[in-house]
C-alpha cells in the first residue's frame, strides 16, 4: 500500500512538472512574454502585483455613461493617441509598437479582465509607462480627464 501511494505521488509530481514546463514554453517564443496577440502587458501586471497602483487612482470610477457619443469620441481619441502602437483593434499590433520592448498590450482583451478596473485603466493611460520605465507616454498632461474616460468607454466596447 505504501509503495503504491509513493508511486502515485512520484507520478503526480512528474506530471505536474511536465505540465508546468509546457505552460512556461507557451509563454516563451510566441506567448505573452514576447508580446504576440495574447500579450496582456505582463510587465504592467507584474509591476502592479509587486507595487500596486498609485493610491489616487485606486478608487476612480468612470463618471461618464457609455453613450453612443462617448463611444464615438473615445474611438476617435483612441485612433489619434493609441492605435499607432496598440493597433486599430487594440491587439497590440500597431506599426509604431512593433519594435518596442515590451510590446504594447492587447488592451482589447485586457480591458475586459476583472483586474482592469476603471482606476487601473485610468492610471495606465494617465501615467503611461513612466512607473514601469517603458515607452508608453503619460497622457495626463496631453488629454483631459473626460477624454481618458471616453477612451476607457471605447476600450470596453472592443
Amino acid at each position: 500500500m505504501k509503495k503504491s501511494l509513493f508511486g502515485l505521488l512520484v507520478l503526480t509530481s512528474l506530471l505536474l512538472s511536465i505540465y508546468g514546463y509546457g505552460q512556461m514554453r507557451m509563454m516563451d517564443e510566441k506567448g505573452m512574454m514576447k508580446g504576440d496577440m495574447m500579450n496582456m502587458s505582463m510587465t504592467r501586471h507584474h509591476f502592479v502585483m509587486r507595487n500596486g497602483i498609485d493610491k489616487k487612482y485606486v478608487n476612480k470610477a468612470n463618471p461618464l455613461s457609455s453613450t453612443s457619443n462617448n463611444i464615438t469620441d473615445g474611438r476617435l481619441l483612441y485612433e489619434q493617441n493609441c492605435a499607432s502602437c496598440h493597433g486599430t483593434s487594440g491587439q497590440g499590433d500597431g506599426d509604431a509598437g512593433k519594435n518596442l520592448n515590451p510590446r504594447p498590450a492587447n488592451i482589447a482583451m485586457f480591458s475586459k479582465m476583472p483586474m482592469a478596473t476603471d482606476g487601473y485603466l485610468f492610471w495606465t493611460i494617465a501615467e503611461g509607462g513612466t512607473p514601469l520605465q517603458t515607452a508608453m507616454p503619460p497622457f495626463k498632461s496631453i488629454l483631459k480627464e473626460d477624454d481618458i474616460w471616453k477612451i476607457i468607454i471605447y476600450l470596453r466596447q472592443l
